[in-house]
């Protein structure tokens, strides 16, 4: 059945011509195939044989991978492949090894393959390691069987884990490195052995987190563009969790401590986001594993061993370890979504543990007024956890009686004045509602007594059901009544509905129909009572108030019909009849307020059953009858509705009921008890739907209505058009009106539009009919009838009548056709955004009522009904790839003439409907493009201005569907672009207008965006064919007959024309750049452009406007790279020219046998034998660009405009320019040198910036242009270039340093370092004389160009670098220390210590240091505080050693700094000797005004206090810190505690994975809590407090002893004091130790911010007793009591609990006391 569905192709004539080869005969085979195969899996799934399935997977793959196939075309194949194979476990492993798709499906070998294939590229040095990894990540398998593993992961799992854990900073590939590693767990859970590496993980996603720790923190930026994706390191937690160890769940507890703080809903910043997603993601991750271990059918993808399923404790503890964080996070600055749906999977694990604290949060919110945030988000958790709660079961037996006290208590939610609060409890009390029958069943208590405690408890409570519908629908009514019109406009202001309050109508009766739809009898006989009443005893407006009275009405007639009608439809129609009794009333302008209610009320309570209201079938004509001809437009409005929800009611088909149980809740208790139905699912396979499919006698009911109301208003039409009736605008617009309600009311009965189909648009070997679905509905022919008619009413838009009245009526009246028109082309009984809405909507619902712990399928019966029904409109409103039919075409092209209407509005809404058409019918664009160009021919003397702008409109197109001006196809856009071009000489176009510049704006900009380059040829192979043979079995064996391709001709066709058109003398500027903007997207890398359109963009080179003259650069520059000479490549041995064997194992780094790769200044290649060793030489001329470039006058005019400045102060060195110079001598080699010389030589002597940078251009392009000449020319360019570049070099200015510098790299990337000699011989010259000489050394521009192109190729010259920047390392000028420091970072860049690599030949971070530490030590054994007073400027004569001393500091500063964020690795090592010494000078306040040595050394620290670390180092930097915590200098006591903070924090797991670590920063940080100076105190006592909150350190018997011991230290006697001698005086010892048990208590306080521990009562008691202490004891202790209160301040009521009366006693008088407020 699918393959039928899909193609059906039809077998060529030999004669014909055509072949599946063709290009455009096999994109709309493809466009087809895909069109259809995705219709198909939409409607079925994957409803078809396995067979079919792995044939379809095997032609796609195929096509996907022909080679040059159009993007587009791949796009649209690959999305339907992945679709196939979205659900991996329907075709295993041996079903499609042979198409070879992702890392499911590959063979067993493929693994070593690939490893070979791409581990040549893991340079980390290198872009290519970006590729290598990023490949790994799509590519390799991990689902291979336990017993191929050896051929799988196991080969470079331990290689790749090595190379991981020796990054420290983060590089951009490491992310990837991750998100393999995360799919490789969760496919191989309890397979491999993750524990070793478990707190480098977790280190390392805390610090991915971003997290902001401690004062003044610098982030390095790559930590946040390159941080881990939150989703896979998800997926790699999830993986690990379980087995034996339970190392993993440790950690996870400990990183939800760490940062558990951070979710206070206090705490905001950027970071909160990533926070979230963890929080929202982590638990849905672990429902998913456990749903694959438990409830998840056994496919062929590998199982999980029982040793490592999650247990029943795992999960235990798992939900343990993240409660507290979700509940934190409930009230989050960002929203409670996250939240709730964390909470949601949650519950469905351990509901007894989740549900509870929400409810304890929950209720007390429910009672407060003051704090509606607190409702709205406590309530759309417990929406969350709803159905986990409704459903008790084992875990929460008695989650169910907290069900009625919520529902009562939310009432007093339905509030008028609080929007936000009044939509989440609609949303709350219908969440309950459908979950729950509402039947009373309080007589059972005494029928039966083998009921449970909770059963009981919930038998008394549904006694209240009826109460609470009572009480809500009160709430319901008191809203309406503050809703009305009269109670919330102003006179002036406008009568429609508000969005709020059209939400607050949805809200109200979707509420309102699910609690009747659940009510027993009983109860909806009171409500419909109550209602109806409400109804018939006031009378409302129409806009607001009566809609939502009339939308409770609706609900109840829905849910029972019979009861209902019976009260509402006699009522309503006597009242209509009595009104209307009197033939006045249907002439007045205003009508009686009682009609008009009762009016809507009678049109919403007719959209129920249909069969149901054949009853009062009389009734209803005869109100149509009085009221469809009304003359007050609101009025016949309302009867226009009436008679469109009577035709849908008695037309469509829909399910007539929505319970939660099938069959309803009128059986007797005895027989049915509802408690146990409660949060049930529905069973999918016996859903027992109620379906409402038309009767005969109903569709005989709608025919009569038709036959009475439509058919006339089409003969008045008609008449009026013929002119043979006079009506009035009021007159045509009701008219129209009723048409139109007709038409949707019945557009489900309707037949499909007839005609023949367009012929000649497209010639096709596949059929292009389209495919008819059934849809339950038998079309007649009676109407078809409709159509014909409907054309007369069409006649209006193209009358000729202009009289006066015809205008103002066609001005108000017009508006109503693109509707009509779009309707009857489309409608078939609903509307796209209106399902698109339902679909939305049903997701939401679904996703927040879902179990996926037991699996998808397990909704309850409303939404299972309702997916139903949505799939059933998603049938009739297929539409896609209809057939374009003769009708089509005619509305179409009515479309468009509406579309370029005079009226504006009437444009609007017909270009709305036209980009719909277009959207919908195949190939009908080619059909209209004609007619819309028609419009912008230069010739036409009769469009009119407006026509004009509709007409560009439609080429334009809307954001989401078809732009003509930029179909994909040569046919269309060599129409539209010429067409667009010349438009420019239209008299209608006019540049003064803005709105039209604006739509040629858009227009060209959205070509550029969009454009994709189209297909010339591509070759099918004879594979792809068989395959086509096997899908149709043999069938077209009189296909293959191969014709050439017009697409080529179209191609240079098109570029004529556009140059044609440029051509042309008058056309205005901005016509001319349009122009040369489609050409330069006409440039291809598999075709060159014709001869005449090279010699155009060569010529526009010299434009006068800047804008072409960058346009033609670029395009010159890739018409070149197309001219390329292709070279032939040699395949070498590197074992055989370098003489030393084949290393054994894996080694990178450098080896024996790649030292002849090396720069090595005694074997450079100076002679032409050496040289041309490795060359192949080729060369092709172009003549046009030859001819132009040999023209002395071109190239001095193209020189000048060049030299240019475009934008001061923002122009950069030109990577278009670059190529465009790199691409004329790479193909000309050097035969323009003699034109360019004298330019180079008038350039370099120029010193201005912009002609700076026209020759740093030049000379790059020259450099890499030169990469294949002959020696000999080589060196003569170099006898030219060497002078220029040092007088260049020598002329550096501070604006030029850049581009020169830009200039060098660019020289040097990607080229063999040996080959570019003279350039590094050159710059490294001795330095160079004059004033300029230490500002800008060359040397500095050096190292831009052989440290990050030649890598680890060049060790001698980063060797030889060094040794010229040693002795300058104590420069004076700050931006020269900045290069230095920046130079230094690349020098160093390769000395990192990688796995299976040896050890590198370049400098060594350890030997510079060595020597660095040396000419410290002057600076290092002082130990007075270190001050910056070296002037800046260069001294004479001699320095002492200290002043050098600081000098190199501040140069070595700024290379650590620029190797924090460039570096792959931290020298740690090293650089903890230099950490003594940034102690000592970093200051201690917040203060910028700092000199520069103080603040590089605070930033230095900085980012050093952020570097990972590695478990070996960890014992290193204990050591010196606890070095400097001896040390004199108070300054650097404190500062080691900042720096304690922030590496902890970023080390967390490393840390705590060594005891010892944590004892002895325990030691130093309490021993520092005693120091002498008060500023190194409070920062101790800051520190144990951030330590203790991120659980690092935990408040233990022994640490709270020993700080009471310290409180208890007896204070000296206060003496006299001589008042003579006022000034600080040195506390005492016992006065610094009582202030540090002070110190540590308040810091235990302050550590528990938002919630009470049960040891901080006692704590507080103890601080208490301090409070009349000395100074600085006093200040400590008032301080920690306002910020206990502070932060405890919105809890208070559930803190307070924790304290007895006579704590509370004494903490309130001393918060709430008079020293408080002093």
């Amino acid at each position: 059945m699918f393959l039928l569905f899909n193609l059906n192709l039809k077998p060529a004539k030999a004669s014909s011509g055509v072949s599946l080869r063709d290009l455009p005969l096999l994109k709309i085979v493809g466009h087809t195939t895909r069109q259809r195969s995705s219709v198909y899996i939409r409607l079925y799934g994957r409803k078809f044989s396995r067979e079919d399935h792995v044939l379809f997977i095997k032609l796609l793959y195929e096509l996907v991978t022909i080679p040059k196939l159009e993007i587009s075309m791949m796009q649209g194949f690959a999305r339907l492949l992945i679709n196939l194979l979205k659900k991996k476990e329907l075709l295993s492993r041996v079903h499609i090894l042979k198409n070879l798709i992702r890392h499911q499906y590959f063979p067993e070998d493929a693994t070593a393959e690939m490893l070979d294939e791409w581990r040549p590229l893991m340079c980390p040095f290198d872009v290519t390691m970006q590729k290598a990894i990023t490949y790994f990540e799509l590519f390799l398998p991990t689902t291979l069987p336990p017993e191929l593993h050896h051929k799988g992961f196991k080969l470079w799992f331990d290689e790749f884990i090595g190379l991981w854990v020796s990054v420290q900073n983060l590089p951009q590939w490491e992310g990837h490195l991750v998100n393999l590693f995360a799919r490789l767990a969760t496919d191989n859970i309890g397979y491999i052995d993750w524990d070793p590496y478990v707190p480098k993980i977790f280190t390392r996603i805390l610090r991915s987190l971003n997290l902001p720790v401690g004062s003044n923190q610098v982030v390095v930026p790559r930590f946040l563009t390159n941080a881990y994706d939150v989703g896979h390191a998800v997926m790699w937690i999830t993986a690990m969790m379980g087995g034996p160890s339970k190392l993993v769940q440790k950690h996870l507890s400990g990183l939800f401590n760490g940062i558990a703080s951070f979710y206070h809903p206090s705490n905001n910043g950027r970071w909160l986001n990533k926070l979230m997603k963890l929080l929202q993601r982590l638990p849905s991750s672990v429902v998913r594993r456990l749903h694959r271990e438990r409830y998840k059918k056994v496919t062929w993808l590998t199982p999980v061993p029982e040793s490592h399923k999650l247990t029943d404790q795992d999960v235990t503890d798992f939900v343990q370890c993240i409660i507290q964080p979700v509940l934190l996070a409930m009230f989050s600055k960002t929203g409670s979504l996250e939240a709730a749906q964390a909470l949601q999977n949650l519950a469905l694990m351990r509901p007894e543990l989740v549900i509870p604290p929400v409810l304890e949060k929950t209720y007390p919110a429910l009672e407060t007024l003051t704090e509606p945030h607190q409702l709205t988000a406590t309530l759309s958790c417990v929406i969350g956890v709803a159905r986990s709660l409704v459903s008790g079961g084992k875990w929460f037996p008695e989650g169910p009686t907290h069900m009625l006290p919520l529902l009562m208590r939310a009432l007093p939610g339905v509030d008028p004045n609080d929007f936000s609060k009044c939509m989440i409890t609609f949303q709350f009390i219908a969440t309950f509602s459908t979950l729950v029958p509402l039947v009373d069943c309080s007589s059972v208590l005494q029928e039966r007594d083998d009921l449970s405690e909770v059963e009981r408890e919930l038998c008394s409570a549904s006694a209240e059901f009826e109460d609470f519908v009572l009480q809500f629908m009160d709430r319901c009514f008191g809203l309406i009544e503050s809703s009305t019109l009269e109670q919330t406009r102003e006179e002036t202001e406008t009568e429609k509905m508000t969005h709020l309050e059209s939400l607050v109508e949805l809200g109200l009766s979707s509420t309102f129909s699910t609690i009747l739809t659940q009510c027993s009898k009983d109860i909806f006989k009171v409500a419909l009572e109550k209602v109806f009443n409400f109804a018939v005893s006031n009378i409302f407006e129409t806009r607001v108030a009566g809609r939502m009275v009339a939308d409770m009405c609706r609900a109840a007639v829905k849910c029972r019909p019979e009861e209902s009608l019976k009260l509402f439809v006699p009522h309503c129609c006597n009242v209509i009849t009595h009104l209307t009794g009197n033939d006045d009333v249907l002439h007045d302008e205003e009508l009686d307020k009682e009609l008009l209610w009762n009016l809507q009320l009678l049109s919403e309570i007719t959209r129920v059953d249909g069969k149901k209201l054949l009853l009062y079938r009389e009734q209803f004509g005869k109100i149509l009858q009085r009221t469809l001809h009304l003359t007050c437009k609101q009025g016949y409005i309302l009867s226009c509705n009436l008679l469109h929800h009577l035709l849908r009611s008695a037309t469509l088909i829909y399910p007539t009921e929505y319970c939660s149980v099938p069959g309803g809740f009128d059986k007797p208790l005895s027989e049915y008890f509802p408690i146990k139905d409660w949060g049930k699912p529905g069973d999918l396979w016996n859903l027992d739907i109620q379906w409402h499919v038309p009767s005969s006698e109903e569709i005989s009911f709608a025919f009569y209505l038709l036959d009475t109301f439509l058919q006339p208003e089409l003969t008045r039409l008609e008449l009026y058009t013929l002119g043979e009736l006079e009506m009035s605008r009021d007159d045509v617009q009701q008219c129209l009106a009723i048409v139109h309600n007709c038409l949707i009311g019945s557009g489900n009965i309707l037949p499909p539009l007839k005609g023949e189909r367009v012929p000649h648009l497209v010639p096709s070997l596949v059929s292009l009919e389209e495919t008819k679905l059934y849809t339950g509905v038998e079309y007649g022919e009676r109407y078809q009838v409709f159509v014909s008619n409907n054309k007369g009413m069409f006649y209006i838009c193209k009358t000729s009548r202009q009289d006066d009245l015809f205008c103002k009526t066609i001005t108000l009246t017009i508006s109503f056709f693109p509707q009509i028109i779009s309707d009857v082309l489309q409608f078939q009984g609903s509307h796209k955004h209106e399902f698109d809405s339902r679909w939305k909507s049903f997701n939401l619902v679904k996703k927040s009522m879902e179990n996926r712990l037991q699996g998808k399928k397990q909704h309850i019966r409303a939404l299972l009904i309702d997916r139903v029904m949505l799939q059933h409109e998603l049938r009739t409103l297929t539409m896609e790839g209809c057939e374009y039919k003769t009708s089509h075409q005619e509305m179409i092209r009515d479309l468009l003439c509406l579309s370029t209407s005079s009226y504006g509005q009437v444009r609007s809404k017909a270009q709305q409907a036209f980009f719909t058409a277009l959207g919908t019918y195949n190939f009908c664009c080619r059909d209209i493009i004609p007619l819309v160009l028609e419009f912008l021919r230069p010739d036409r003397q009769d469009v009119t201005q407006k026509q004009f702008k509709g007409a560009l409109y439609c080429l334009l197109g809307n954001h989401s569907g078809v732009c003509l001006a930029n179909l994909h196809d040569w046919d269309c856009i060599a129409q539209t672009w010429p067409a667009i071009v010349s438009s420019g000489l239209s008299k209608a176009m006019s540049l003064e207008k803005p709105s039209i510049v604006r739509l040629f704006d858009d227009l060209a900009e959205k070509i550029h965006r969009q454009y994709e380059t189209i297909g010339l040829d591509f070759a099918v192979s004879d594979q792809i064919l068989g395959t086509f043979h096997l899908f149709f079995n043999g069938s077209l064996s009189t296909m293959w007959l191969i014709t050439p391709s017009l697409s080529l001709r179209n191609y240079e066709n098109l570029v004529n024309m556009l140059l044609d058109c440029v051509e042309q003398r008058n056309l205005p500027w901005k016509f001319e750049h349009i122009s040369i903007g489609f050409l330069s997207l006409l440039l291809r890398d598999d075709r060159i452009l014709p001869a005449r359109a090279i010699k155009f963009f060569v010529q526009c080179l010299n434009h006068d406007a800047i804008l072409v003259r960058k346009v033609a650069i670029s395009a010159v520059a890739g018409i070149l790279k197309q001219l390329k000479r292709t070279h032939k490549k040699v395949p070498i041995c590197p074992y055989e020219i370098s003489g030393s064997p084949k290393p054994s194992s894996i080694l990178a780094g450098d080896r024996a046998d790649n030292q002849w790769l090396h720069y090595n200044s005694q074997s450079l290649p100076k002679t032409k034998e050496a040289w041309e060793s490795c060359l192949v030489l080729a060369l092709r001329w172009k003549q046009i660009i030859y001819d132009h470039f040999s023209d002395p006058k071109f190239v001095e005019q193209l020189i000048k405009f060049l030299s240019l400045e475009d934008r001061k102060g923002k122009d950069k060195f030109n990577p278009r320019r670059f190529c465009l110079f790199k691409g004329l001598f790479r193909n000309f080699d050097d035969a323009f040198l003699p034109v360019l010389q004298p330019h180079l030589e008038q350039l370099v002597a120029d010193s201005h910036e912009s002609t700076q940078r026209c020759l740093a251009e030049i000379i790059a392009g020259l450099i890499r242009g030169s990469k294949h000449w002959t020696f000999e020319k080589v060196e003569k360019l170099w006898k030219l270039l060497c002078p220029l570049l040092r007088t260049a070099l020598s002329n550096i200015t501070v604006e030029t340093y850049n581009d020169w510098g830009t200039c060098i790299a660019t020289s040097c990337e990607s080229r063999d370092p040996r080959k570019l000699h003279w350039l590094f011989e050159l710059l490294l010259e001795s330095p160079l004389s004059g004033e300029g000489g230490s500002f800008v050394d060359p040397a500095l521009c050096a190292a831009r160009g052989p440290c990050p192109a030649g890598e680890w190729r060049v060790p001698e010259l980063l060797h030889r670098l060094l040794k010229y920047l040693e002795p300058k390392l104590t420069q004076v000028y700050k931006n020269v220390r900045e290069r230095i420091g920046s130079v230094l970072t690349y020098i160093f860049m390769i000395d990192v210590s990688l796995p299976n690599t040896a050890a590198t030949k370049s400098p060594r971070v350890h030997e510079f240091t060595t020597r660095i530490l040396e000419n410290l030590k002057p600076l290092m054994e002082a130990d007075e505080e270190i001050q910056n007073h070296v002037m800046e400027e260069n001294g004479v004569g001699e320095q002492d050693e200290r002043t050098q001393g600081i000098k190199l500091l501040k140069t070595i500063l700024k290379w650590l700094m620029a190797s924090a964020g460039r570096s792959f690795s931290t020298a740690v090592t090293e650089q903890l000797q230099l950490l003594p010494l940034f102690f000592k000078i970093a200051p201690v306040e917040n203060d910028n005004s700092y000199d520069e040595l103080k603040r590089d050394a605070k930033m230095c620290l900085s980012l050093m206090s952020q570097g990972l670390l590695y478990p070996q180092q960890v014992p290193l930097v204990l050591q010196v810190l606890k070095q400097t915590a001896r040390s004199n200098s108070w300054h650097a006591r404190y500062t080691i505690l900042t720096y304690l903070q922030t590496m902890v924090f970023y080390n967390l797991f490393i840390f705590l994975n060594n005891s010892e670590a944590v004892n002895d920063i325990r030691w130093l940080v309490i021993k520092l809590l005693e120091d002498e100076q008060l500023e190194v105190r409070e920062m101790a006592a800051t520190t144990l407090s951030g330590l203790l909150q991120c659980n690092f350190l935990t408040m233990d018997g022994p640490m709270q002893t020993h700080f009471e011991q310290l409180c208890k230290m007896r204070l000296p006697k206060k003496r006299k004091r001589d008042l003579a001698s006022v000034g600080d005086t040195i506390p005492s010892g016992d006065l610094v130790k009582r202030h540090a048990g002070v110190l540590g208590l308040s810091a235990c306080i302050l550590s528990s911010p938002y919630d009470v521990p049960t040891w901080m009562p006692q704590l507080l008691m103890d601080l208490s007793a301090h409070l009349n202490d000395p100074q600085p004891i006093e200040m400590t202790v008032k301080k920690t009591l306002s910020n206990f209160r502070r932060t405890h301040h919105d809890n208070w009521q559930e803190h307070k609990q924790q304290f007895t009366d006579d704590q509370l006693l004494v903490l309130t008088d001393l918060l709430v006391s008079p020293c408080y407020y002093a």
